[in-house]
C-alpha cells in the first residue's frame, strides 16, 4: 500500500528526490525475508487495519454530530431538556461503543500474545551460532569454534546459510546497544554485563543492512552492519576463505606495508591472522577488503577511502576512536598496498 501511494505522488516530487526513495532500500521492514519478520509484518499489517477502521470510525461519528448539531445564534437559550429526560439511545451507542473498544483492544493483544510464541517457537537444530558484540562503533562478530574448520572473527558483516536457523549471542562491550536487522527480525538491547540470544532465518537470498537502534553516543547513525544470506554452498565456501590466513606479500612495497602495520601502532589494536598482529581493541582486519564497506557502513571500500581512513579517520567519521597515523606519504601507499591484498 505504501509503495502505490508513493508510484501515484511521484511525479509530483523532484526527480532526484523521486529517484533515490524509489530505489529498493536494504533495510526494510515491509519487505520481510524471513519467517520471523514476516510475523512481525502479519502483527504491523493487522495493527495498522484496525486502527485505520478506528480512526475512520472515529472521524465519520465526528462529521454526522457536526452536521446534525442544531443551529442557534446567540440570542438562544440553551437547550436543557435533555437534564429532564433519558437518554436510553444514546447510553445504548456509548456503551455498544464501549464494548466494542474493550474486544478490539483484547483482539490486539491476543494478536501480540500470539505473534510473540510464534517468534519464540523458531526451530533451531543445526542452527549456526554467531556472537556479535557491539562496541562504540562498530560490530564484532565472532563465528563459534564449534564452526567447521574452527571458528573466527569478522567485522561489521554477518554470512549465513538460506534457510538455516541462525542463534546470536548479543554482548556489549561498553554502552547499551541494540541489534536490528528489519528485514529478518526485530529489535533486540545488548545490555553491558548481561548475555542475551535472538535467532532468525532467512528464507531468501539477499543482503540485509542492520544498524544499532538505541542511541550509544556520537556516532549512533554510523555504526551499522551488513547481513549475507547465500545458499549453503556460497556460505561453506566463505567460511572456508574467512578462516584462510592472511597471505604472504609479493613484492617489496608490500612487504613494507607488513612491517608498517606489524611493528606500529596498527598491531596494538588489530588482529590480521598469519602475522604477528595480534590486536583486540579493533576489528579483525585478515580478510578486510573482501568487505564491501569500512568503518561500520560509512564508506566505500577502496584504495582512497581507505588511505584517508588511516590518515585521518577523524574528518571522515567524526567521534572515532581509531588515532591519525601519521604517515608519510610513501609509507602511507606501502600500508594501503599490503592491506589491498587482505581480500
Amino acid at each position: 500500500m505504501v509503495r502505490r501511494l508513493w508510484q501515484t505522488f511521484a511525479p509530483l516530487v523532484p526527480g532526484g528526490v523521486a529517484a533515490r526513495v524509489c530505489a529498493e532500500p536494504s533495510q526494510n521492514v515491509l519487505h520481510p525475508a524471513g519467517v520471523q519478520a514476516a510475523h512481525i509484518f502479519t502483527l504491523w499489517t493487522i495493527t495498522l487495519a484496525v486502527c485505520s477502521l478506528v480512526f475512520a470510525a472515529v472521524l465519520i461519528v465526528l462529521l454526522l454530530a457536526v452536521m446534525r448539531a442544531p443551529r442557534t445564534n446567540h440570542d438562544d437559550r440553551p437547550d436543557l431538556t435533555s437534564l429532564d429526560r433519558p437518554e436510553n439511545r444514546l447510553r445504548r451507542v456509548v456503551g455498544g461503543a464501549s464494548v466494542a473498544s474493550v474486544v478490539v483492544l483484547f483482539g490486539l493483544l491476543l494478536t501480540d500474545v500470539m505473534t510473540d510464541r510464534a517468534l519464540s517457537r523458531l526451530p533451531v537444530a543445526n542452527a549456526v551460532h554467531l556472537e556479535m558484540t557491539g562496541h562504540q562503533w562498530w560490530w564484532e562478530t565472532r563465528y563459534a569454534d564449534d564452526t567447521a574448520g574452527g571458528g573466527f572473527a569478522v567485522s561489521n558483516e554477518v554470512h549465513v546459510p538460506v534457510g538455516r536457523p541462525v542463534v546470536v549471542s548479543l554482548r556489549a562491550d561498553d554502552v547499551i546497544h541494540t541489534f536490528w536487522v528489519p528485514n529478518l527480525h526485530g529489535k533486540k538491547d545488548m545490555i553491558p554485563g548481561r548475555e542475551s540470544t535472538i535467532e532468525f532465518r532467512a528464507d531468501r537470498p539477499g543482503t540485509y543492512r542492520g544498524q544499532c537502534a538505541e542511541f550509544c553516543g556520537l556516532e549512533h547513525a554510523l555504526m551499522a552492519f551488513s547481513v549475507v544470506a547465500e545458499s549453503p554452498a556460497q556460505y561453506q565456501a566463505w567460511v572456508a576463505h574467512q578462516q584462510m590466513p592472511a597471505p604472504q606479500p609479493t613484492n617489496d612495497l608490500q612487504a613494507q606495508g607488513e612491517r608498517i602495520f606489524t611493528t606500529g601502532g596498527c598491531a596494538g589494536c588489530h588482529t590480521v591472522r598469519g602475522t604477528s598482529a595480534h590486536g583486540a581493541l579493533g576489528p579483525d582486519l585478515t580478510h578486510v577488503m573482501s568487505r564491501p564497506m569500512l568503518a561500520a557502513g560509512t564508506f566505500a571500500n577502496n584504495t582512497a577511502n581507505l588511505e584517508a581512513w588511516i590518515k585521518a579517520p577523524g574528518s571522515m567519521k567524526p567521534g572515532t576512536t581509531m588515532p591519525a597515523s601519521p604517515l608519510s606519504r610513501q609509507e602511507l601507499e606501502a600500508l594501503a598496498a599490503w592491506i589491498g591484498t587482505l581480500q
